[in-house]
């Protein structure tokens, strides 16, 4: 335990302490509000009573089939789908694929700031990582010359991005793909928050320009089932075995009942619905946001805005720690998300109803505008 050099998660802190009080407003919270759609719930009480064994490793046929089709539906990209592992959540699919491209020492890239598991889960398997700083001046996406000169094993890319939300535009896209396959890199690119995309920008899967990128998704954002646990990969043909052994040994597979939820939650009508409502709120919270903050990038997509905490204090930790403690509105300090001028960011997500967010709105409004 000595040797034991993992960062918290700092969000996790900031939701247990927000229970402490039964009039606290959640902007802290990357957990959408809204059920899956009935077809899941349906699902859930008819399995619950039968599968309660092991699937195959690599998850049941019928749902494999259903993601390969979402594939062809959504991007036009046949997809086969022994290629598709279905894995504990996206975090079981992050785990399969640092232990399957990158050797212990090597090193993984990815942007900062971002998700902060990334570089956790790197730490957890000796994986070395490169934080690379981005801004808005690229719209928070590494670009390939920010690479040039660097040894890497992997590249990790999130579009729509957390905590910025920004969508990784189709050109520059391309080009790290064909700098990752010309330099010997791993591209891994985080589709989690494909499908909560709004107004014309439009988001495009790595498989729509290389069968050798590796695209991680699942059911917890767009699906509205963070706690089923049930994610996917998608490996290259010649990886999938091996994949499918490192799923077999650290997994066995994923939760039974859960896969056969994901059948259900492809419902297309009701995923319309959910980008609908998430839309409305981004643009209520964006336009009472900016009155307030400094907000450099409109989010494109996912369930986050980040804005410029810095008017106020050039250490956002304890700025949240202290709004919470006086106005019960819980936020994520930007420090969360990496160390690039992170300190004068937060993270305020859109996962409760407008009303909610309202509250909480005039609560800062009055607190921080006074």
């Amino acid at each position: 335990m000595s040797n034991f050099d993992i960062d918290p998660f700092i969000v996790m802190d900031i939701i247990r302490e927000s229970r402490k009080f039964d009039d606290a407003i959640h902007f802290e919270v990357g957990e959408p509000d809204l059920k899956p759609s009935p077809k899941v719930i349906e699902t859930i009480k008819e399995k619950v009573a039968e599968s309660f064994g092991y699937t195959e490793s690599k998850g049941i046929l019928p749902l494999r089939e259903k993601i390969a089709e979402f594939y062809k539906k959504k991007y036009n990209v046949k997809v086969d789908p022994d290629r598709i592992i279905v894995t504990v959540g996206t975090s079981g699919a992050f785990n399969l694929a640092f232990n399957l491209l990158i050797e212990k020492k090597e090193v993984l890239a990815f942007s900062d700031p971002t998700y902060p598991c990334y570089k956790n889960i790197a730490k957890i398997f000796k994986i070395d990582h490169l934080s690379i700083p981005v801004d808005e001046s690229t719209n928070y996406q590494i670009v390939p010359d920010m690479l040039k000169g660097k040894k890497i094993k992997g590249l990790l890319i999130s579009s729509p991005a957390n905590p910025t939300g920004t969508i990784y535009d189709k050109e520059n896209l391309k080009d790290l793909i064909a700098y990752c396959e010309k330099n010997g890199i791993y591209l891994i690119s985080d589709e989690i928050y494909h499908g909560l995309v709004y107004e014309n920008f439009q988001e495009y899967s790595a498989l729509q320009f290389s069968d050798n990128a590796i695209v991680i998704n699942g059911f917890s954002k767009y699906f509205c089932m963070p706690g089923i646990r049930a994610g996917w990969i998608i490996l290259p043909k010649h990886l999938v075995r091996r994949g499918e052994i490192l799923q077999q040994n650290m997994f066995i597979s994923a939760p039974t009942i859960s896969q056969y939820a994901g059948i259900a939650a492809f419902d297309y009508e009701y995923l319309n619905y959910v980008k609908t409502v998430y839309e409305k709120r981004r643009d209520f919270l964006y336009n009472e946001l900016k009155e307030i903050f400094d907000i450099k990038t409109v989010p494109q997509g996912g369930f986050y805005i980040w804005v410029n905490s810095s008017r106020y204090s050039d250490d956002s930790f304890s700025l949240c720690q202290k709004i919470l403690k006086d106005t019960r509105v819980a936020i994520t300090p930007g420090i969360d998300f990496g160390k690039n001028k992170t300190n004068h960011y937060i993270r305020f997500a859109f996962t409760r109803e407008i009303n909610h967010m309202k509250i909480g709105i005039e609560r800062l409004k009055e607190y921080l505008l006074k």
